[in-house]
């Protein structure tokens, strides 16, 4: 019986310390932050206006321990290197009704400068000052219901750009692996981030396919015509997949599944801002064959 006490004492001990620990959501311990940021890239669009609104997402779980807040700094960084200070933008109240919960932060480019300086001098208030690749970063802070401030590791980046940077989801894909279909837009992730490298060339981050780690280049013309192009920003080769990338113009023979007939071009929304880049490219892996891509991304709007 002494034998079997002993052992009830120590599992009880042992279950009490797991439970003490699950419910520690303070301080630093939940290193990631306490809310998900589910925008991590907006895009600022020059010329919408100075009381445009944009939009950040931002979830959190309400444990023991509940996010009553979220504190909003903004910092900016400009193309040249340049810095300004780093201060609150706003702060922003959860409803304290769901176990999780989401809210939505608004801010405009008059939010958005107020009160930074670069170089000792305050922010122009026309947009127009601004240049493809500056941005702005947001930074999240949790007030808990116990009194703790807890810094996040997820922010949201303001990229300035151009009317076709931003977030898309895939409504049609298709990937061919030596001329069989493999994959559909299942595949593809629930949003592609698209960014501004100069005012006719895009960046697409982290897809290339079922593949991480990849990334390309394309650009769009004055008459929304969608190319790309051989070398990166920075002068290397451009590759899919570590392999060389290949296009309707560059390699047709290797590109006769993705109806390049009728792909590489914009169809612009100006009624929801839904616009849709029609897309076919691929790479060729030497000894083995092509890889080809199409896919129809429409813009998400917020």
């Amino acid at each position: 019986m002494k034998k079997i006490l002993i052992l009830i004492t120590a599992l009880s001990s042992v279950l009490y310390s797991c439970s003490d620990d699950n419910d520690t959501l303070t301080g630093n311990k939940n290193t990631g932050g306490l809310v998900t940021v589910k925008s991590p890239l907006v895009g600022y669009v020059v010329g919408n206006g100075n009381e445009f609104d944009y939009s950040t997402s931002l979830s959190t779980f309400q444990g023991n321990v509940k996010v009553e807040s979220v504190n909003v700094y903004k910092q900016f960084f400009n193309i040249d290197g340049d810095s300004s200070q780093k201060i609150l933008l706003k702060t922003v109240d959860f409803p304290l009704q769901n176990q999780v919960e989401n809210i939505t932060v608004n801010f405009n480019f008059n939010e958005l400068i107020s009160g930074l300086s670069v170089n000792g001098s305050p922010m122009s208030n026309s947009d127009a000052d601004l240049n493809i690749g500056d941005y702005w970063i947001l930074s999240f802070e949790s007030n808990t219901s116990n009194g703790d401030q807890v810094g996040n590791v997820g922010t949201t980046k303001v990229s300035v750009g151009t009317r076709f940077a931003g977030n898309y989801a895939c409504i049609e894909g298709l990937y061919f692996r030596l001329g069989v279909l493999t994959y559909d837009q299942s595949v593809w992730p629930a949003e592609t981030v698209i960014e501004s490298v100069n005012s006719t060339t895009y960046k697409v981050n982290e897809f290339f396919g079922p593949f991480s780690g990849n990334e390309f280049y394309f650009t769009i013309d004055g008459s929304d015509v969608i190319d790309y192009p051989a070398t990166t920003p920075s002068g290397d080769d451009q590759l899919g997949n570590g392999q060389p990338f290949i296009t309707c113009s560059s390699n047709p023979g290797d590109m006769t599944n993705v109806n390049c007939g009728s792909s590489n071009f914009v169809v612009r929304d100006d009624v929801e801002g839904k616009d849709k880049l029609y897309m076919s490219f691929g790479y060729y892996t030497t000894g083995s064959g092509s890889r080809e891509f199409y896919q129809v991304m429409e813009k998400i709007v917020n």
